[in-house]
């Protein structure tokens, strides 16, 4: 049984843990990759600067999967002098084991801080956040790492760990975890949403984080402060009320509303990337659950495209009643079965949208709607997804809209490898600028095959 929905989900669960600290002298540090989205949330709810705690297990040169220490930034190093002796390891077989581990976590950290400094350990307390313990071996030094770089007090916060390991960090002044199941199984296992986090979406979440705490550091006011912020909407659809989440900066021309796919919510990592790179455009997003929660669990819901359409329809309506006065332009953007959804929203004879965009999406699905919509529509899919390509070419050859097909090479269906959703996402951010915003060309893309 699933404990969190994904990394978004369970950070902020646990910054209601921590929220006694609240306004402290706090410091969060993720563990990359996968504890950044965790800590950001955590960051985000204690009002807390965010930053990362790269560290580099050193293995014994013969034997690299035996640690015989690990290292941080700022020189910091921690050393298993059993295994060291133990293993006869000299001081030149470690100065060169650091050496090459040093230059790789200089290289994650200057990756990751994009050349900001380091935030100040010194005096302050620390949380050391992960996305979950399995061994805790990487935990116990992050946590030793921190006391080094001059943390008062280290806590160690993880939404799962074995039962069985909880007592033996004591590298950690204390240690908050959610759920500590003794039958431990692995960490994904706790998570509807276990999808890996790539860099991309990592340097964007320590981006956020900075902003928001450069604003907080310059005193902006309260209206100051809600421009541009995102808010948690609820939107009445029928019988029902669909969650959302808007970010709508001032004065923009254009809003894509997300619709995500089967598996996934308006919390997942992917479509959050994808939100903030069209935010760096000035683009609003409205991310969406276009199923309640008690919908989701009959998949036969998932896949009713009539009806994520409805909702996504309802939803169109309620923005534009919202923002009043509002003359800009609306986007789609349909992930998975979202795709087939928003294709088939689009196609209303009172729809108007600017534009759609689907990435990994099923535009079959939306059927004989599809030469009904008017939106230029550019469809995404991954060269290693195949039989979803094939299906996206069958859907565009029934299409009359301006159409383009773009084929990332090497992505699969979720667009997990290295530098793909990045790719992803600067295609819709182009695409939506074109026709959404008023210095877009606003011209019809070519067909395109590849």
């Amino acid at each position: 049984m699933f404990e969190f929905l994904d990394r978004a989900d369970a950070g902020r669960r646990l910054g209601q843990r921590l929220a006694g600290l609240r306004d402290r002298d706090v410091v969060v540090l993720g563990l990359p990759r996968g504890g950044v989205p965790v800590a950001a949330e955590v960051a985000d709810a204690l009002n807390a600067p965010l930053d990362v705690i790269v560290v580099r297990k050193l293995g014994v040169p013969f034997q690299p999967e035996v640690a015989m220490g690990a290292i941080g930034e700022g020189n910091a190093r921690v050393l298993a002098t059993r295994v060291i002796a133990l293993s006869r390891v000299t001081e030149e077989d470690l100065a060169r084991v650091e050496q090459r581990e040093r230059e790789l976590l200089e290289s994650r950290v200057a990756r990751y801080r994009k050349g900001r400094p380091r935030i100040d350990l010194n005096g302050r307390i620390v949380i050391v956040v992960d996305d979950g313990i399995a061994t805790g071996s990487t935990a116990r030094v992050a946590c030793q790492v921190a006391r080094q770089l001059g943390a008062a007090r280290v806590i160690l916060a993880a939404p799962v760990a074995p039962a069985r390991v909880i007592p033996s960090l004591t590298e950690a002044d204390d240690v908050v975890c959610l759920a500590f199941p003794r039958n431990f199984q692995a960490v994904g296992y706790y998570y509807h949403d276990f999808s890996p986090t790539e860099d991309d979406e990592v340097v964007r979440l320590l981006d956020d984080a900075a902003r928001r705490l450069h604003r907080v550091q310059e005193g902006a006011g309260p209206g100051e402060a809600a421009q541009g912020a995102e808010e948690d909407v609820e939107i009445p659809a029928g019988a029902v009320r669909v969650r959302g989440t808007l970010y709508a900066p001032p004065r923009s021309e254009g809003i894509v509303i997300f619709a995500h796919g089967s598996g996934s919510s308006r919390h997942s990592p992917r479509n959050r990337y994808v939100a903030s790179v069209l935010h760096a455009e000035g683009l609003g997003t409205l991310l969406l659950d276009l199923l309640t929660p008690a919908e989701e669990v009959n998949r036969v819901n998932v896949f009713d495209i009539a009806l994520l359409a409805r909702r996504l329809g309802a939803a169109t309506r309620w923005l534009e009643t919202r923002q009043d006065g509002w003359r800009g332009r609306i986007g789609y953007f349909g992930a998975s079965t979202g795709a087939g959804a928003a294709l088939w929203a689009a196609a209303e004879p009172d729809a108007e949208i600017a534009a759609v965009v689907s990435r990994g999406g099923r535009p079959d699905l939306a059927g004989t709607r599809l030469a009904a919509v008017r939106a230029p529509t550019l469809l995404i899919v991954g060269g290693a997804d195949l039989q979803v390509l094939d299906l996206n070419r069958q859907a565009m050859a029934l299409m009359r809209a301006p159409t383009r097909l773009e084929v990332v090479p090497g992505a699969t269906h979720l667009f997990e490898e290295p530098g793909t959703l990045a790719r992803a996402a600067s295609l819709a951010a182009d695409w939506f600028s074109r026709y959404l915003l008023s210095a877009g060309k606003g011209t019809p893309a070519p067909e395109v095959h590849r």
